[in-house]
């Protein structure tokens, strides 16, 4: 059976609501999104055929700020993900110390089926028939099978409609568009400065094995971030198979093979690992960067790594963290390790608003301050709770929810 997101979601949800001695109606509250869109988009493809797609966007909670970011183009997204990545998001604001709440969206379709001429036209439309948007309300950024592209679209559609500029109605759009440096890589170096910065609590230092599943964007970025800090990255995946190289992987000549061919496969002077595997492979860091529920109860008890870094939403599920916890295997949670994308789509709108933009170093520095102090920050509460990392994290969240939530007289 197909572990659902949005239950884990709502699983860590009570039990560190109960950790934190949380407000019942706040969980309550926390329980469901504020709102749901489901709605459909009527296309005519380049063939003359028309096309009926399914488009989702979630507000899960705005009690810290407006809701934003994330839309996921792919053919087998559901409602049940995009609620569990809004909830995500929300905790991951907060986590993050950002003032925003959580939404994500997108379109069951898969791109990679699409001419250019095709996607241009769904991406506008899903712009066009959304209810509620703007800077004030809902900010989309990009997610998987989006880009710096489709989400220029995405704000050259909404002012069209609106009929004035607003670079900060639209998250991870191309600096000339009125984006941020460092948007693209703010993800995949967020989770390299958090693991930086956990190697002094485990004793583990640069030159450590690291093994990464998933090389897209996020998984790429962290890798070339691991490789340059002198860290050994002996085995990357994608979505068909991985490459393996005791020695370490030359990430930019992978890269490049990535780039020529669209896999790592075949990749010179490395061995062939499957997607299973690749989670078992003995290491000190495993950094699972691709989707939801990958490390589960049927293969945690294979997990060789000492440190698990989530750069993917949800990749280890409930029950398989009880199993890693037992092996003295240690979890750092997505809403912590990967919420450096969050924090740079908020300094985006920052500078969207202000009409004031920053180079690239000042961005980076700020994201590298920002995550850190929210990594001391759940570090600090894991050892004055005694609970995990996971736990600890969202229970500065729902702490900083709940004050919201009551401040507003919501309950």
């Amino acid at each position: 059976m197909k572990d659902n997101p949005f239950e884990t979601a709502l699983t860590t949800l009570h039990e560190a609501g109960a950790l934190a001695g949380i407000d019942p109606d706040v969980i309550r509250i926390l329980s469901r999104p504020k709102r749901i869109f489901d709605f459909m988009i009527p296309l005519k493809m380049d063939d003359g055929r028309l096309e009926i797609f399914t488009a989702y966007r979630v507000h899960y909670n705005d009690a810290l700020g407006q809701v934003k970011n994330g839309t996921r183009f792919a053919p087998d997204l559901d409602l049940d993900t995009v609620k569990a990545l809004g909830f995500w998001m929300t905790i991951k604001h907060a986590v993050g110390g950002i003032p925003a709440g959580g939404g994500k969206g997108g379109i069951i379709v898969d791109p990679a089926k699409l001419s250019d001429n095709e996607l241009e036209k769904l991406t506008r439309a899903f712009i066009r028939k959304l209810p509620l948007k703007g800077a004030w309300v809902d900010i989309p950024g990009a997610d998987i099978g989006t880009s710096g592209r489709t989400q220029a679209w995405m704000l050259d559609e909404y002012e069209e409609i609106m009929g004035f500029h607003s670079p900060a109605a639209i998250n991870d759009k191309p600096v000339a568009t009125g984006g941020t440096y460092g948007s693209a890589e703010a993800t995949g170096t967020g989770v390299f400065f958090v693991t930086e910065e956990a190697l002094k609590s485990y004793n583990l230092k640069p030159g450590a094995k690291v093994v990464i599943q998933g090389f897209g964007n996020v998984g790429a970025v962290a890798a070339r971030c691991f490789k340059n800090a002198g860290f050994k990255v002996i085995a990357i995946s994608d979505i068909k198979s991985g490459v393996h190289n005791p020695a370490g992987l030359d990430i930019e000549a992978l890269s490049k093979h990535v780039a020529a061919t669209g896999f790592v496969e075949g990749f010179a002077g490395s061995g062939v690992l499957t997607n299973k595997s690749i989670l078992e492979l003995e290491c000190d860091i495993l950094v699972p960067a691709a989707i939801q529920s990958v490390i589960n109860a049927d293969n945690a008890a294979e997990v060789k790594a000492r440190l698990i870094v989530e750069a993917a939403n949800g990749p280890v599920t409930p029950e398989a963290e009880k199993i890693l916890s037992a092996n003295n295997i240690t979890v750092i949670p997505d809403v912590l390790a990967n919420c450096g994308g969050a924090i740079v789509c908020s300094f985006e709108r920052i500078q969207g608003l202000t009409d004031d933009y920053w180079d690239y170093e000042t961005v980076l520095k700020r994201l590298q301050e920002r995550i850190i102090r929210s990594y001391n920050e759940t570090v600090s509460t894991a050892k004055d709770k005694r609970t995990s990392l996971r736990y600890a994290a969202w229970i500065n969240a729902l702490n900083k929810l709940s004050a919201a939530i009551k401040a507003r007289g919501w309950i």
